[in-house]
């Protein structure tokens, strides 16, 4: 899979040779966990995920330390008879979640 960035380099502040590393993290939770992609508004993308504690663990783990890099990212994760990850951005970055929403549904 194409490793085309997400975000812009100048609202990114992940070393460069780390990128890819963190891309192939999110594809391979995206392959093992993601049952589910959609979209409840331009804005905001939701990730059903299976439901067991180690992909809640690491969903959280990724999720912050994403979050480090592109403080830009707000994530919700929601353990309930469901496991799920929102990834909401502002208006401006919405790009950067259609490119995030296409990987998620490409590996999915």
């Amino acid at each position: 899979m194409d490793l085309q960035p997400w975000v812009p380099p100048q609202a990114c502040t992940l070393p460069t040779e780390e990128q890819p590393l963190r891309v192939a993290e999110f594809d391979a939770l995206f392959s093992q966990a993601v049952l589910s992609v959609t979209r409840p508004r331009p804005e905001l993308l939701r990730l059903g995920l299976t439901r067991d504690p180690e992909t809640a663990a690491r969903s959280a783990e990724l999720a912050t330390r994403e979050n480090q890099c592109c403080s830009f990212f707000t994530f919700t994760l929601t353990i309930s008879d469901e496991l799920t990850l929102d990834v909401a951005v502002p208006s401006e970055h919405v790009p950067v979640l259609d490119a995030l929403a296409a990987r998620a549904e490409a590996s999915a």
